[in-house]
């Protein structure tokens, strides 16, 4: 039941998660952030069961950590996102985690980038992206909606959008979304959307 969703601006990323930790139909609470930060400038939104979410996004930032402690230098969006997609292929066969995650991250140099990741460790580089039953309403939203040149204020219209959509048709819709940009400037918290 989890749903996140992000978007890749001109200069930035914006990711929306909801808040709710939900076991079958059970709610355990709702202010939980799924928005887990990487580093200064890369965050993980990271859907599926409670504790393999939390065991494999520990794991791949702890590894994170040492890589840049080590080398004294930190690793790029794309080599996170590849290196998180490495370790799930790994466990694919031994124990497998049941998590999808977005990375989302800023580089000098380089810019924004936003990378999709499924359980079955596929990546794929986007523009937008989501996972969840709201994404079946939202990433057709943002794909009419989406540009190259899209400003943050633009991108949070959006994110409002899909959430008002995924209120209107999806029966178990989350009641709180928190939604997070990371851009030059690091990560920040844009809105916290409640009912």
């Amino acid at each position: 039941m989890d749903f996140f969703m992000g978007i890749k601006g001109k200069d930035f990323v914006m990711v929306c998660s909801d808040t709710a930790a939900v076991h079958s139909i059970i709610t355990i609470k709702q202010d939980e952030d799924k928005i887990v930060p990487v580093d200064s400038h890369k965050v993980f939104c990271v859907a599926g069961e409670a504790g393999d979410r939390v065991q494999f996004s520990d794991y791949v930032i702890a590894n994170v950590k040492l890589y840049a402690l080590r080398n004294a230098t930190e690793l790029s969006t794309k080599s996170v996102a590849n290196y998180a997609r490495g370790e799930l292929a790994n466990a694919l066969r031994r124990s497998p985690y049941h998590c999808n995650l977005l990375v989302a991250g800023y580089d000098k140099g380089v810019g924004a980038s936003l990378y999709w990741l499924d359980y079955l460790a596929t990546l794929h580089k986007v523009n937008t992206g989501g996972t969840g039953y709201g994404s079946y309403f939202t990433l057709s939203l943002f794909d009419k909606l989406w540009h190259p040149d899209l400003t943050e204020a633009e991108a949070l219209d959006m994110m409002e959008k899909g959430i008002a959509e995924v209120r209107r048709r999806l029966v178990v819709a989350p009641a709180r979304f928190i939604v997070k940009v990371v851009d030059a400037n690091g990560i920040r918290t844009v809105a916290e959307l409640k009912e």
